[in-house]
Order: C-alpha cells, then structure tokens, then sequence
C-alpha cells in the first residue's frame, strides 16, 4: 500500500489533492488494465562464477535489453530500483512503466495512460499518439511527462506508485515534441522540449509543477551541432555544471546523441568537442544501427545510458521497431561523458557491478484462465471495452468482431502484443462460426492500417475455411484458402529473420502451410516509404483479431489459448 506520508511532501496544491483523491479511491479490476504485471523482458544475464567466494568472472549482458517495439526509453533511479518509460504511438494502453534493480532484467509492471480520460486515440493514424515520454521522480511523486501528437500537446501525468494508478493529464502547451523535466537543487523545475521541427531547437521554460503553470517565455537554449531534428532533450547538473543531452540526425540510420554544458541552465552551451557522443551512423555492416534517444542515470557502479536503436536484417530492413539498449558511461578529465570507451555498442557487454536481480519468466502460453489480460498485451486505439470478454465463457477470451477492420483508422477488436525477437511461433485454438464471408476471426500480425496480414476463420461460398489474407501498401492480395470442418481450429504464425510462415494444425497434428510474408513488407524502411504514408515509429504487433468488414459479426469468437514461444533471438 502506498504510504500516505507522501503525500504530505507535496503541500495542499491541486496536484496534492488530486493523489490523495486517487489514493482513496479503490480502483475495480477490469480486463483492460492489470496493475501488476509478473512478466519479464526478453533479456539475458550470466551471473558471474566464483572461486573461494570471489568473483573471477564479470556478469554479462545481452542488448537489446528490452527487445522489440519499446522505443524512446527515458530513465529514473528512486533508490535501489530503477525504472524506464517508452512510447506507444497509437497503441493503448499508452506509456509502459519497466522495473529493474540491476538495469539488465527488467519487469512491466504497468502503463502510466489506462483510461480514455488520459489518453483519447480516436482518428489517430498509425505513428501519431504518444510520441517520447520522460519519467522523473522527485519528493515521493513520480511524473511522466510527453507529448500527444495531433492530440492535446504536451501533457504530464504523476503518482506515487510508478504502477499507477497515474493522475488524469496536466495539459501545457502545443508547442513542440519529446518535452522532459529537471528539477534543479533551488527548486526551480525547468520544461523542456524540441520546437520548430526539421531544423528546431531545443526551449527552455520554467514550470510551477504543483500547477503546470508555465512561468516567463520560452527560451531557445541550444540547436546542437547542425544535425536535423536536434530532439529528446534531457537536462542534467553534474558536478556544479548544467549538461543538455538531446538526438540528432533523425531517428534512422543517421541517428546520433550530442551533448552541451553551460554554468547555467539557460546557457550560453558549450559543445563537446568529440560529438556526437554516441552513433552507428558511419558503421554501415554493424547488427545495430540508429543509435540515439537516451536518458542518463547514475547507479552504485557509476553512470550508465539507455538509448534506442534498431537491428536490421535482409539488407537495411527492421521489422521489430525501435528497441532499448544499455551502455556504460564515464567522465573523462575535461568533465565530458564517454559512452563504452568510445568503442561501438555490442551485442553482449560486462553488465553493471549490482545484485544481480532476475524475474519469472513469462509463460509462453496464455490460458485466459485469469481475471486481466497479460500486461504487455496492446490494442490498436481505445478498446471497445464490450467486444472483449474473459467472463462470458469462462476460460476463454471472447472477441465480438465489430464493423471495423484493421483497414480502418477505428477501434477494431485486435488485441496483440510486440513482436520481440525474429524467430518465434505464435499459435491460438478459436472457434468460430461465421454466417457470412464477411466475418472473420483469428491471427493478424499488424505493422499499419495499410501493411499487414490475418489468417482467419471466415466462410466461403457456405462453407468454414481458413483464409490467408495479405495487405500491403493498403492492395490485398489474392487470397489463400483451405476447407476446414467447423470446431477449435488451430492457427499459426512461424517467424524467421526473413519472412513469415502462416499454418492451419490439422486435427492429427499436421501442418497445412497457406503462405508468407517477407518481414520487409511490414519494416519501417517499407512502410515510410509509402506514397502518402507516415515515418513508420513503430514495431511488428500480433494478436487475436475478429471483424464483420463493415457490420458487427453476428457470433463471437472464443480463443482457448494464445501461445507466443521464441526458438532463437
């Protein structure tokens, strides 16, 4: 339970009133929001041996350490425990909170943005929403600051449990992306954020936190070192100096961290001399590109950096989004960060000097035996909280397709979760009892509106089949069938680097394959480069899909299980 006290560090403002508000208020479990999520990333982490009780082997780490669509990680330390916010774009819910006591094992324990006061997505097209998030801690308040693209700009939210529940929004302004927050030793907290687009520059303002009135004009403080989109500021003091990181270049193959210091948070800043301090952008071969987007935090083992990137495969082709990464950082003589010995970023690392700390792993196989969905499970805009039951049938999870599609900039009744390593099998038991060809329900694995793929029960000239159904650059193409007798019908989805396989588990066990997608058809890189289309921000998602293609479905489709299992990285 949370521990009033803490309210009391905060004074009688409105803010303090509104946690003491949600402190009394006893949340109701619903499907849709879980509190407490008992899963874990998709990290590894050797524990060092020992010989005679000393250690003679440092502990390692694998990056990514949170794999598949988890971008724009932003970091805080409260203690021993140490937590990290990514942004969600047109998935709900929005935000995700990560736990971890030794930075490499990481645990979701909830979302900051649950319900549709917080976070309305309606007509929100794929990769707008919620752009970078900040999280911050200061005098036993937690807050996550970001920006609601084409929405109401930029807002904060705050708690006292990093698990939520987090307040409604603090709306400040419309004015620029990827805002953070620093509180400054006299008190002063200080709003920044990217202005200006292409070629901006980051602003600088202060902020009553206790109100979210903004004080005094925006100043311009830094337009980093001539890279477009000089964005993700965050402010830091450091040894009595004032440090002003943000990214550069655009978050794509050119993608790099700078970073600026001045005696005073209002500048004039001074330039490191080796920036960027961070890039892959001249390591074209290398299995991890587009570095940049980082947040700083200081551990017993010294100081460490988060930062995003992304893995191609099949060429300059990433499919799984923007991932988390890990590093070590030292300061060198003249006071500037070096990050990894200036060495570029591998795969496995020497993990920082702390307990080692590792979480259950995830089970691979969904029962809906539960009262809540799995935590990290997403949907695409607000769920139409009727289409989804896991108390009609009892352990079973009962969609109820509704007239939109995944076509659709709408709320479809599609619950999924990332993507989070190239090889996988994903696979489900539904039954479904389509009375028209419009129906459908199963599989989908989703990258836009335009760009993805369902593998469906549906009906066809009045008979049960399992259809393959392609969409690319929004054309589908023709589709694949198979006659199946009504009854559980078991579907699979097997990924590789390269491409997707699609399968029906016939009644002895076969495997009836339908066909494949290349994972370049739903890569950033495919989908940015669409005439008309959006830059591509997010990753692969898969779930359970159901819809009537222009009207409700007359039956509901009952999923027995949900199995997402890794057979390799």
């Amino acid at each position: 339970m949370m521990n009033p006290d803490n309210f009391n560090r905060i004074g009688t403002s409105s803010i303090s009133r509104g946690l003491r508000r949600f402190y009394l208020h006893k949340c109701l479990t619903r499907l849709f929001i879980p509190i407490i999520a008992l899963v874990t990333s998709q990290t590894i982490s050797a524990s060092p041996t020992k010989t005679d009780g000393q250690l003679t082997q440092p502990a390692m780490y694998r990056n990514p350490i949170i794999r598949g669509f988890y971008p724009d990680p932003s970091i805080c330390r409260v203690g021993d425990d140490y937590y990290m916010v990514h942004s969600t774009f047109e998935y709900f819910p929005g935000v995700p909170v990560f736990h971890s006591r030794d930075l490499v094992n990481w645990r979701l324990i909830g979302h900051c943005l649950t319900r549709k006061s917080q976070l309305n997505l309606e007509g929100r097209q794929s990769s707008h929403g919620i752009f970078a998030p900040t999280i911050r801690y200061h005098n036993g308040v937690f807050y996550m600051i970001t920006t609601h693209v084409w929405g109401g700009g930029n807002f904060y939210v705050y708690a006292t449990n990093p698990a939520g529940p987090w307040s409604d929004p603090v709306w400040l302004d419309r004015e620029g992306i990827d805002p953070s927050l620093f509180f400054d030793e006299d008190g002063k907290v200080y709003y920044h954020r990217q202005v200006g687009g292409e070629r901006g520059y980051i602003g600088l303002q202060l902020i009553d936190i206790q109100t979210g009135k903004l004080i005094g004009e925006m100043k311009e403080i830094w337009r980093g070192t001539g890279g477009v989109w000089p964005e993700g500021p965050h402010l830091y003091k450091i040894n009595g100096k004032y440090y002003l990181m943000i990214s550069e270049g655009g978050t794509s193959y050119g993608h790099c961290i700078t970073i600026a210091r001045s005696d005073s948070p209002w500048g004039p800043y001074e330039p490191c001399p080796h920036n960027p301090i961070l890039t892959h952008k001249h390591l074209p071969d290398h299995p991890f590109q587009g570095l940049g987007h980082g947040d700083l935090v200081e551990t017993p083992d010294g100081w460490w950096i988060v930062f995003l990137g992304f893995r191609p495969v099949g060429g300059r082709y990433h499919h799984l989004g923007r991932e988390t990464f890990l590093a070590p950082l030292k300061w060198n003589e003249k006071g500037w960060p070096v990050i990894n010995d200036n060495k570029p970023i591998a795969e496995v690392m020497t993990a920082p000097k702390l307990p080692p700390c590792p979480w259950p792993k995830p089970p691979t196989r969904v029962e809906f035996s539960e009262s809540n969905l799995p935590v990290d499970w997403v949907f695409v805009r607000n769920p139409i909280e009727e289409n989804y039951s896991l108390t009609e049938r009892p352990g079973i999870l009962r969609l109820k397709g509704a007239s939109v599609s995944l076509r659709d900039i709408g709320s479809p009744t599609f619950v999924g979760r990332r993507q989070t390593a190239f090889n996988c099998v994903v696979r489900t038991r539904v039954f479904f009892t389509p009375t028209a060809e419009n129906e459908e329900a199963g599989l989908a694995i989703r990258g836009n509106e335009r760009n993805h793929a369902v593998l469906v029960v549906t009906r066809r000239e009045n008979q049960t089949v399992v259809a393959l159904k392609i969409i690319r650059n929004g054309q589908i193409a023709p589709e694949k069938i198979i006659n199946v007798q009504p009854g559980f019908i078991e579907l699979g989805i097997r990924a590789t680097p390269l491409r997707y396989e699609f399968f029906f588990v016939k009644p002895d066990g076969g495997e009836t394959k339908l066909g494949e997608l290349l994972t370049r058809d739903l890569s950033t890189e495919t989908l940015s480069s669409q005439p008309g289309a959006n830059f591509n921000f997010t990753g692969v998602v898969i779930g359970l899909y159901a819809s009537g293609n222009g009207k409700p479905c007359s039956a509901p489709a009952d999923f027995d299980w949900f199995e997402y299992s890794e057979t390799g990285d």
